[in-house]
């Protein structure tokens, strides 16, 4: 009973990162109806910003600010320089694209900083809290929950009660009309862009210290995860994000717990393929009309 008390719990911290890498994906494609499968990359290289501003100024916390602002910036930067010009004719050409991006960034920072491991430094103790002998949550885990729920949170009030939120839905899903109400629909994209690589930078600085370190390929498994819970969540849902990725976590927990880690790209697998042929839109996708 406490070795489950203890992979449900870790399931869960883990979890909650995929949580908001998956909520990044969600934006996109809310904003854009692109899967970035960029993301990754794009967050590794926020994550490789703080590393150099944390290293140069020996402060931790003006590392985490500069990687989200240094997200939000490059999400800005690939939208205007890059995915404004690609034909969307074909949903398979942005993601061409994108792919090619990660290519390019990965070599980029392989180029720069080398392949080799770098430390990723935690603000907190990671050593697990005991409660009753049962070994809990550790203080990190307790930062990476308030984090999570603080940006999760917040996207949700803006979706549902500003006007930019609303605005940003209108451009998504119908652009010419928008346009013909005096939406800045460029605009409206380019922050749908910004705001998911930020989440996603932030996703990279709470989910690095609890991986091997920083590498130009750290996010490669953790996209996939983060990936896998955007689609059992439903693509249009953030609140099925969150869900989706607490599911993952405590997946990817259990069988490397009771099964080996070996099998835990297996369970992942084996959970998208389950989600795609019993509901391919996500267990929180909405219903869609009936056309006669």
């Amino acid at each position: 009973m406490d070795r489950f008390v203890f992979l449900t719990v870790d399931g869960l911290s883990r979890g909650a990162v995929y949580a908001a890498f998956a909520l990044a994906l969600v934006l996109i494609w809310r904003a854009a109806r692109v899967v970035n499968f960029a993301q990754g990359a794009m967050a590794v290289a926020a994550a490789y910003v703080a590393y150099t501003v944390s290293t140069a100024t020996g402060s931790y916390w003006l590392g985490f600010v500069v990687a989200i602002v240094a997200g939000l910036l490059l999400g800005a930067l690939v939208d205007r320089a890059v995915m404004r010009h690609v034909d969307h004719a074909s949903p398979l050409n942005p993601v061409i694209v994108a792919l090619g991006l990660v290519l390019l960034i990965q070599a980029v920072l392989g180029m720069v900083y080398g392949s080799e491991f770098r430390p990723a430094e935690a603000p907190f103790s990671r050593s697990a809290l005991t409660v009753g002998g049962v070994a809990v949550l550790s203080p990190y885990d307790l930062f990476v929950f308030a984090t999570i729920g603080v940006v999760v949170s917040g996207l949700a009030w803006m979706f549902a009660r500003t006007p930019v939120g609303l605005r940003m839905r209108a451009a998504a899903f119908a652009p010419e009309v928008s346009r013909l109400l005096g939406v800045n629909v460029g605009g409206m994209l380019t922050l749908g862009w910004a705001l998911a690589s930020g989440v996603g930078a932030l996703a990279a600085m709470l989910v690095l210290p609890t991986e091997l370190g920083l590498h130009p390929h750290a996010m490669d498994l953790v996209f996939v995860s983060a990936f896998t819970a955007a689609v059992v969540g439903g693509l249009d849902s953030p609140p099925g994000a969150v869900v989706g990725g607490l599911v993952v976590g405590l997946l990817l927990s259990y069988v490397s717990g009771y099964a080996g880690s070996d099998l835990t790209p297996l369970a992942v697998l084996v959970l998208l393929l389950a989600v795609l042929l019993v509901r391919p839109g996500g267990l929180f996708a909405p219903v869609a009309a009936r056309r006669v």
